[in-house]
């Protein structure tokens, strides 16, 4: 699994730390760090953070074999 935010767009809200904690957390206050290639078993977790996230910045594609 590959996940992409777009830092960008991203407004801190923290949605996806709830919903996945162990993919998406903070670094100080508002500087968002995630996990680019989180295990599989987090897939149902990422696709939780994505739909949760405010304003859409987060995608992800269910594998790496591209």
């Amino acid at each position: 699994m590959r996940v992409l935010v777009d830092l960008n767009r991203c407004l801190s809200y923290g949605q996806c730390v709830f919903a996945a904690p162990a993919v998406f957390r903070f670094h100080g206050a508002e500087s968002l760090e995630y996990d680019y290639a989180p295990a599989d078993a987090m897939r149902e977790q990422v696709r939780e953070a994505a739909a949760a996230c405010p304003v859409q910045a987060i995608a992800y594609s269910p594998d790496d074999h591209a």
